[in-house]
């Protein structure tokens, strides 16, 4: 327990006070004793009439899990059974350097009640992270003295790519029927060109799906049905090199890459595919051999959760010819990576080049919002003009560097951090309804 600053101030007006009256009459002398006495009774009753230490009840449930990009809640219960009046408090948890500061909450704790207060834990990196400390803070009704109470935490939570966008968007896209074509085969018909039966033909449907053959030897018009093509093989290839580990948005690139590749690497599983993951910076960091079958999701999670941040150059000659020994067949490599302007970014498009001769390649590279804002501000001084034409130069060397990929056969796709989960798997689904794997 302590004084609070208005506690201070009062006592500190005492003093003006008792030399105006020394200097009014020597024997008022004892005011200025009446005046101490005063605050120190005050200050006294405010503390006998504030929440005692020992009627505070705290419980605390931390999250076992937190995910990249999300925000979760420390749940805290507060209660003072044994106190007749509300109490105010101030609340603030102490979190390491891997978590978001945690605000100061005003909570009232009604008379002889219980109050819950979430706590927002929005992490930063993935990783091992903990919530130490809990400081609580309150003052008497008059705010004359403060207590204060400590309530150590100690408890380490998990942060792990971001799965729920995974099954928010599960649920919004796999329950309609055009999403679950090339799955059930027997009673979802996709537009694809693997062979499915055939049937009588009606007005309306395509001529040039018109067996000739079959339907001489019937004796009627037979069209034939396909369906959508399975077993292709995806392979999510991650940078995890200086440039990715660069936070964007408050999070990491690379973190904002890997939640892509899960909903990517899901959707596939979903639709019959095989997927595989890759992470590579200045050596190869993780393999995993494309596999199909939904069980092969926890795996792909486990696996990119591994992927840790290095502050090296990547190596993208070694990388890529190390990927491109791995694959035994044709298959779709989604390569989430980042670069500076053409120059840095001439070895990856030699290398980029190598592998699209085999493999279809999807060059995926997340776009700065900040950059194209920098660029179209109007400057009002010259330091203004300078950023401005900065960011305008690296955009339009980012350009030029997707325009040469996609001159290569190489499709791109560059969004922000917000939106490129989507153009990716818009992207994957136009390429199998196209059949370009």
């Amino acid at each position: 327990m302590r004084p609070t600053l208005r506690c201070v101030l009062i006592f500190a007006a005492g003093f003006p006070v008792s030399l105006a009256t020394v200097m009014v009459s020597a024997r008022l002398w004892t005011l200025w004793l009446g005046y101490i006495g005063a605050v120190v009774l005050i200050a006294g009753v405010d503390l006998v009439l504030s929440l005692p230490r020992r009627h505070l009840r705290v419980d605390v449930t931390t999250p076992d899990t937190l995910y990249i990009g999300d925000c979760d809640h420390l749940i805290i219960e507060l209660a003072a059974p044994g106190f007749g009046r509300p109490a105010a408090l101030d609340l603030v948890v102490d979190v390491d350097d891997e978590l978001e500061p945690c605000p100061i909450q005003r909570v009232v704790i009604p008379a002889r009640g219980t109050v819950e207060v979430q706590v927002p834990l929005r992490p930063l990196r993935r990783g091992l992270v903990s919530v130490e400390t809990m400081w609580l803070r309150w003052t008497g009704p008059f705010g004359l003295m403060r207590r204060q109470k400590t309530r150590p935490i100690g408890r380490n939570v998990s942060v792990v790519p971001n799965i729920r966008a995974v099954r928010a968007a599960a649920l919004r896209f796999f329950s309609t029927r055009d999403f679950m074509a090339g799955l059930k085969v027997e009673q979802y018909i996709g537009d694809g060109s693997e062979f499915e039966s055939l049937r009588e033909y009606v007005p309306g449907l395509d001529h040039r799906a018109i067996d000739w053959k079959a339907s001489a030897r019937h004796v009627k018009l037979l069209c034939q049905e396909f369906r959508a093509e399975r077993n292709h093989q995806v392979v999510v290839a991650i940078d995890t090199g200086q440039l990715m580990s660069e936070p964007l948005g408050g999070i990491p690139k690379v973190d904002h890459a890997i939640n892509a590749g899960l909903l990517l690497g899901y959707f596939c599983l979903r639709t019959g595919d095989r997927v595989g993951l890759f992470g590579f910076d200045q050596q190869v960091r993780s393999f995993a051999e494309p596999a199909g079958g939904m069980q092969s999701f926890v795996r792909l999670q486990k696996q990119s959760a591994a992927l840790d941040y290095h502050h090296v150059e990547t190596n993208f000659t070694l990388g890529l010819a190390s990927l491109a020994t791995r694959l035994r067949r044709r298959s779709l490599v989604i390569l989430m990576t980042d670069f500076v302007d053409t120059i840095t970014a001439e070895l990856m498009l030699d290398n980029v080049h190598r592998l699209a001769r085999r493999h279809l390649v999807v060059f995926v590279t997340l776009r700065d919002p900040s950059l194209a804002s920098l660029a179209a501000v109007e400057p009002r001084s010259l330091s203004d003009l300078h950023r401005s034409v900065v960011a305008t130069d690296f955009a339009r060397e980012r350009g030029v560097v997707i325009e040469r990929l996609k001159r290569r056969g190489v499709h791109c796709v560059d969004a922000t951090p917000e939106a490129v989960s989507m153009h990716l798997l818009n992207r994957y689904l136009d390429i199998k309804r196209r059949e370009l794997i």
